[in-house]
């Protein structure tokens, strides 16, 4: 290891987030407790910096530390979504916590540090950096969910986040292990190598390890049956923490899962690969049924479990469910792949259709951070000091006292449906493309039959809101508002305009960095 294989111009995006994350723990010791809009603002400055230097990444390939940490466009756009919703979040969660009483300045350097785990874990060129990254992520996040102590909703929710996410911390760990026992390493080149020429001990060993894999990531992003925790670390955690971790959770771990199904192991197959000469054969990577199956039981019990809820934090945490449903029908159709033989019986492998599905996932998640974050920026607006007036029944009327911040839920309401026009739809149409280009027919009709029923509650917040009587209002000071107009903006501008987030992840290919 020698500075140059270092590379560490390239992994400045992530690594001037955490360490000014650091700075920033310093520096607010020095703020006093009436001026932690300090805090908040040099926070804003530092997400500002790392998406400036993430810029360049669109345009360059490069690995750091060795080839542990790859640098690509696919990171850039990784870094690039997850700083939108840092951003975002830190301008939601402003007035919030001055309400709340627990305006505490770690928590801005907290949502820094949980934003770098997510942009190394996208980043990850070996199964250690993704570790590394989910701990990152995962052990902020903790203390987050419990940061309206000593409100024991708060505390519960951190407890539960805690103990699960730790066990599924295990099945990384062991899942890590098995791979390695299977190829001898954990770079994601050198495993696709070892597949590629058939070079692994045993081919289900491989398999289990990356498995295991599957269940820890699930876990981070709320896939069915790992998804227990959602519902009451949503509605205990503070509001502004709940919009945060909904989206910056899920696109660190599929970032993650992204990397190492695409990179590691696209063409694991059990059994030998047998192709005419001159003849073109499309097949399935060994996991791509398992990650389907996850993928339906995930959109069904989201969408079916959430027209029960009374709570909007509650449907939205079965709402966050059932999007992780439609963003793995893309991961599982990164598993389709074509190889073909050229007349001396030469074969070559091509990932085109896979690396299709993975365009389609990264603009889901681009249409899912503005449109969550600002359901949530609303729900936060609405809520009471003492957090309660979360209930549906709490939206009544709101069409009559706040009208453009009701018009502005009914957008965000109509894009997490999938309505034409709104960035909802434009990323339910690329992953529905790319369900149907890799042979996954069953799997894109679930999921546009369970859109059909996602319509009944989301459409029921926007009848409380508009059709309904009520006296329901909301505390809209200017960093809340500023909030929920970029949310609506980035909604709307995506859904009307989706070349453009379409040609950003056209430059976006998770081939393995030589």
């Amino acid at each position: 290891m020698s500075i140059p294989n270092l590379n560490l111009w390239a992994t400045l995006p992530a690594l001037s987030l955490a360490l000014g994350a650091c700075f920033l723990f310093l520096v607010d010791v020095f703020v006093p407790k009436e001026r932690k809009g300090i805090t908040a603002g040099l926070a804003i400055v530092g997400v500002v910096v790392s998406f400036v230097l993430s810029i360049p990444g669109f345009g360059i390939r490069t690995i750091a530390f060795g080839g542990m940490f790859i640098s690509d466009p696919f990171t850039a756009l990784i870094n690039v979504i997850t700083l939108i919703a840092t951003f975002i979040s830190i301008l939601a969660a402003y007035d919030y916590l001055k309400r709340a009483r627990i305006e505490r300045g770690e928590y801005y350097p907290i949502l820094l540090m949980v934003a770098s785990g997510a942009m190394f874990m996208g980043a990850s060129g070996d199964l250690v950096i993704v570790f590394i990254g989910l701990e990152l992520l995962s052990i902020p996040l903790y203390i987050l969910a419990g940061f309206r102590r000593p409100d024991l909703r708060s505390e519960e929710s951190a407890m539960k986040y805690f103990l699960l996410g730790a066990f599924s911390t295990g099945f990384l760990v062991y899942g890590i292990a098995l791979v390695y026992g299977a190829t001898g390493t954990t770079n994601l080149q050198q495993i696709f190598n070892h597949v590629a020429t058939s070079d692994v001990v045993s081919p289900f060993l491989l398999l289990m390890g990356a498995g295991l894999l599957l269940v820890s990531l699930g876990f981070k992003v709320a896939a069915v049956p790992f998804h227990m925790w959602t519902p009451d670390v949503y509605q205990g955690a503070p509001t502004p923490v709940t919009a945060f971790m909904s989206v910056v959770a899920k696109v660190g771990g599929f970032g993650a899962l992204l990397r190492v199904l695409a990179i590691a192991v696209p063409t694991l197959v059990l059994g030998n690969i047998k192709v005419e000469p001159g003849q073109t054969v499309t097949l399935h990577a060994a996991w791509q049924d398992a990650v389907s199956i996850i993928a339906a039981l995930t959109m069904i019990l989201g969408n079916v479990v959430a027209i029960s809820q009374r709570d909007i934090k509650r449907l939205l945490a079965y709402s966050s469910i059932a999007h992780a449903g439609y963003i793995l029908m893309a991961v599982a159709a990164a598993g389709t792949f074509q190889v073909t033989a050229d007349a001396a019986g030469n074969q070559s492998v091509s990932l085109v259709l896979g690396q299709q599905a993975i365009q389609g996932a990264l603009i889901y998640l681009l249409a899912y951070a503005f449109t969550n974050i600002g359901a949530f920026a609303v729900a936060i607006a609405v809520e009471h000091d003492d957090a309660t007036g979360t209930l549906l029944d709490d939206f009544s009327g709101l069409g009559r006292t706040r009208p453009a911040l009701a018009l502005a839920m009914a957008v965000f309401m109509l894009s997490l449906t999938g309505i034409p026009l709104t960035a909802g739809f434009v990323g339910k149409w690329f992953v529905f493309l790319a369900a149907l280009n890799s042979g996954l027919g069953l799997l894109a009709l679930i999921g546009v039959l369970t859109s059909v029923i996602s319509a009944y509650y989301y459409l029921r917040v926007i009848v409380k809101m508009w059709l309904e009587t009520g006296e329901a209002d909301a505390k809209l000071p200017t960093p809340l508002s500023s909030a929920v107009a970029l949310c609506a903006v980035g909604t709307l501008v995506i859904g009307i305009l989706p070349y453009l987030a379409s040609s950003v992840a056209q430059t976006v290919t998770t081939v393995a960095l030589r």
